[in-house]
């Protein structure tokens, strides 16, 4: 996966609390497994006039001018702000599936659901916790300042204001190590690669009717 480090994003704000991933990623979109494509359906009940299904022609569909993430100012946005609760209800790893496919790169909110959060930091997106209070303040300079950008540095774990405002949040150090390492699981299994060919090479010398 792409290692996450520092990144200078510019900000959209979805001010909504209790955003579940159905609202992520509806589940008609579910029955495809593939990792990539799912941007253009990211929010997809909210982004469109009409009703989404898997392989359709987003770019003919009926756009919602005024939900955010249609509205010319936040085009390219890297940083989704958002309320409380985010990536809550059912486990979809689809959620930060089209959360990456569309560009977003970190999530910044006062809590987020366990296992969105878990799904996020497996696919290269940061889920930053921030207190309410901070993260209200920060909607009220998105919304007075178009381009408002922030600057998400994982290795000091900090949150950078244009201004130089810092605030710092917490990680998991085995999450951040992934991050910065761009490990998944199957990164982190391949570092022991050698071990498990010793393992094999050895289960084969002694029970080699297992291997036909």
């Amino acid at each position: 996966m792409d290692a996450f480090c520092r990144l200078n994003g510019l900000v959209a704000p979805l001010d909504r609390s209790n955003v579940d991933t159905d609202a992520i990623i509806p589940k008609q979109f579910l029955k495809s497994i593939n990792r990539t494509g799912f941007g253009p359906n990211l929010f997809d009940e909210w982004r469109y006039l009409d009703h989404g299904e898997l392989d359709m022609d987003c770019s003919k569909r009926p756009l919602n001018a005024d939900f955010v993430l249609n509205q010319p100012r936040y085009q390219g946005a890297e940083i989704l702000l958002t309320r409380d609760n985010f990536g809550c209800g059912s486990s979809r790893e689809h959620a930060p599936w089209a959360l990456f496919d569309y560009g977003f790169r970190a999530v910044v909110a006062p809590s987020f659901a366990e296992i969105f959060a878990n799904n996020c930091c497996k696919n290269s997106i940061l889920p930053v916790v921030l207190p309410a209070e901070t993260v209200a303040g920060l909607f009220d300079e998105v919304e007075a300042t178009p381009g408002y950008r922030l600057i998400v540095d994982l290795e000091k774990q900090q949150v950078i204001t244009p201004s130089g405002e810092a605030f710092e949040f917490a990680v998991d150090p085995f999450r951040k190590e992934c991050l910065l390492k761009g490990l998944d699981d199957i990164s982190l299994t391949l570092q022991h690669v050698e071990a498990i060919k010793g393992f094999e090479a050895k289960k084969k010398g002694d029970e080699p009717w297992l291997f036909g």
